[in-house]
């Protein structure tokens, strides 16, 4: 054999030795377990066809919490009229039952968002849902019953507002959470226009759709302090909550963007600029999107904002923040430089592919125990008369699934990643959490006009994990608003316990780590809202750690 032909032969069998020796990246397997779980219900929202008011068209949230303290998370799903809102218990291995009667959460009516939290400190988390008309709360009393307390709680609103988003919140760190709610568009049936009637605002690439927001009036966001006694008090004037008013206002995410010990509020708002409410304390606050970095689109557009989420995905140790946009937009990922100074990185960062979706419900998750947060958009368009374009852009839409590369940037997976992705649907709130406690992260999706998805891997992940379940004393008991700092080997995450979020929805006040091959976390570190600190060190990992403020 002639030496260069020998020397190739060498070098081929090399390359083979060296790739058997490195195994291919773990690819997730996404299967939608609803059905055989009992989440069998759909969920109305509107017309499947067509649709004549943009309030079908917003859809509803869906919210994922543990509402008897049993150690599994329940699900509670928000319907449009012809069905009611439902509550699900977890009976473990992957069954649901609904409790909606015994528990007293019938309704009707066009509901919106949810978001929980322990409003009176009692230890059950209680349960806040948004609507189109009057915005109701729950209170739970002892895991046993919910009890509708809006009118005690002197939550009747003064007229019918078009409420989407909500975030239990303490902004003044005094123990008791306040209640931020934004709104949409100021709307009533008779006085707005029909499909086709205004050729700018009430059709979409030629075809006659439901009208606005452009063209409607704006209506402002509203903030509620909590009293300490169970009463609210409107403080959304004093506050500066309604400055700048104008603004078509959906998704909230609410965290300490700036590192000061304060919770601020950020929006996605459709069609105007975005907000955010920085805290400048006595509960007061200002509105800075604009000059932070995080109002507008790459290059300076006004965008049509639904979900939001944030992460520290680049393990900077400062909040990013993603917003789910409209077709032919870019998402956005707006880097935290530090400082609560942003910088719009999603086309670097690897978002710009996936221009042909409307992004809805979107969040950070690590599906692969890794320790870095990947993330997940669910999809569904507007407008269902756009099947009759017969184009590449549909009504019902998969999923997008992106993999935390490590390096700032994020790969797309979606196609890899089994059929719970790939299943199409008009979807809207997406809520995270692991419901059977086995270390892996379950998504519930509502999907308009149909039972929702619960997204769950059909296999194990390979990484170490932990779940925190934190606990407040001084500061608020669902201790929202807690920063927690955990270090495994050389690798530091950091979360916020956190109400809302995604699109109208809420996620498992729990937080999940994954711990990559890390047996053991070095450090966990807790900043409580009431400004006390506590460390733990040397914990093992694969388990549920409760902690409570010292």
């Amino acid at each position: 054999m002639p030496h260069f032909l020998r020397t190739a032969v060498i070098l081929y069998f090399l390359i083979l030795t060296c790739n058997a020796g490195t195994p291919p990246p773990w690819q997730p397997a996404f299967r939608n377990i609803a059905t055989s779980a009992g989440l069998t219900a759909s969920f109305p929202n509107g017309g499947d066809s067509s649709k004549e008011f943009i309030l079908e068209t917003t859809g509803s949230g869906v919210a994922i919490f543990d509402y008897d303290n049993d150690g599994l998370p329940d699900i509670f799903i928000v319907s449009g009229p012809g069905s009611t809102n439902r509550l699900y218990h977890n009976d473990g291995h992957d069954r649901f039952r609904d409790v909606t009667s015994e528990m007293g959460l019938e309704s009707d009516g066009w509901g919106q968002g949810v978001c929980v939290g322990d409003y009176d400190n009692d230890g059950f988390t209680d349960l806040f849902i948004t609507y189109f008309g009057q915005n109701h709360l729950y209170r739970n009393v002892a895991g046993k019953r919910f009890e509708d307390v809006t009118q005690q709680a002197h939550l009747i609103q003064d007229r019918s507002r078009y409420n989407t988003g909500c975030a239990f919140v303490d902004i003044d760190n005094d123990g008791y959470l306040d209640l931020f709610i934004s709104n949409y568009v100021r709307f009533d049936f008779e006085s707005v226009p029909r499909p086709g009637d205004d050729p700018y605002y009430c059709s979409y690439v030629g075809l006659p759709v439901a009208c606005g927001p452009r063209g409607l009036p704006l209506d402002h966001n509203v903030l509620y302090r909590n009293n300490g006694d169970g009463t609210f008090k409107d403080i959304s004037q004093e506050s500066g909550i309604v400055t700048p008013e104008g603004h078509y206002s959906l998704g909230v995410v609410v965290s300490d963007f700036n590192n000061d010990g304060l919770p601020d509020i950020y929006v996605a708002c459709d069609q105007t600029p975005s907000l955010l409410y920085i805290n400048q304390g006595n509960g007061k606050f200002k509105e800075e999107a604009l000059q932070r970095g995080v109002g507008l689109g790459e290059s300076g557009q006004t965008l049509s904002g639904m979900g939001v989420d944030a992460a520290d995905y680049d393990g900077s140790g400062n909040l990013s923040i993603f917003q789910s946009n409209f077709s032919d937009q870019l998402e956005s990922l707006y880097k935290n430089t530090g400082g609560g100074r942003f910088e719009n990185v999603a086309a670097t960062a690897g978002l710009a592919a996936n221009t042909k979706f409307v992004g809805w419900g979107a969040g950070f998750f690590d599906y692969d125990n890794d320790g870095w947060p990947d993330l997940l958009l669910v999809n569904g368009h507007v407008y269902p008369e756009v099947e009759q374009l017969q184009s590449e852009v549909h009504y019902k839409q998969r999923a997008i699934l992106y993999h935390n590369e490590t390096n700032s940037k994020f790969l797309d997976v979606s196609e890899q990643s089994g059929p719970g992705i790939l299943q199409r649907h008009s979807s809207r709130g997406a809520a995270f959490a692991d419901i059977d406690n086995d270390g892996s992260v379950e998504v519930v999706i509502n999907n308009q006009n149909e039972p929702p998805s619960l997204l769950k891997l059909s296999k194990a992940p390979p990484g170490h994990w932990l779940i925190l379940k934190l606990e407040g004393t001084r500061s608020n008991r669902s201790a929202i608003g807690a920063r927690v700092k955990l270090t495994a080997g050389q690798h530091t995450q950091l979360q916020e316990v956190r109400s809302g979020g995604s699109y109208l929805s809420q996620n498992d006040l729990r937080l999940h780590f994954g711990l990559g091959n890390q047996e053991t976390v070095q450090q966990i570190e807790i900043r409580w809202p009431s400004g006390a600190t506590q460390q733990l060190r040397n914990i093992r990992a694969d388990g549920v750690l409760a902690i409570r403020e010292p």
